[in-house]
């Protein structure tokens, strides 16, 4: 069984370099990083990810629902929501979006594990 490739959208890159040190660790590929909405959508069209590990709070005017959403409309990769803002408004539009999961920050190589897991079945 080939291991899974992964895209991390992150603008944080001490986040970023600690979530790839952690998905490489639980078997995982890192196919790519992007820090904003704009660099994503063209590293999941040029990379074709397993599954999209994306950050709500992204900077400029293509935040992560933005990006789930393009993804939505061309392809059907997961998506998997990272973030540490889970008020309701974020949460309603988030769902719009049809995530395959949704882990917020502060969390732990387990909470990963799950998280990419279910939404990979």
């Amino acid at each position: 069984m080939s291991k899974a490739r992964i895209l991390i959208v992150e603008d944080d890159d001490i986040i970023a370099r600690l979530v790839e040190w952690r998905l490489v660790k639980l078997g995982y590929e890192i196919c790519g990083r992007a820090s904003d909405g704009h660099e994503a959508v063209s590293l999941i069209e040029q990379m074709s990810p397993d599954l999209v590990l994306l950050d709500i709070g992204l900077p400029g005017n293509c935040d992560g629902i933005s990006v789930a959403h393009e993804v939505r409309r061309k392809n059907d990769i997961p998506i998997v929501f990272v973030t540490a803002h889970s008020n309701g408004d974020i949460i309603e539009r988030a769902k719009e979006t049809r995530p395959n999961g949704f882990i917020l920050k502060p969390f732990n190589d387990d909470d990963l594990r799950v998280g990419i897991e279910l939404a990979l079945r």
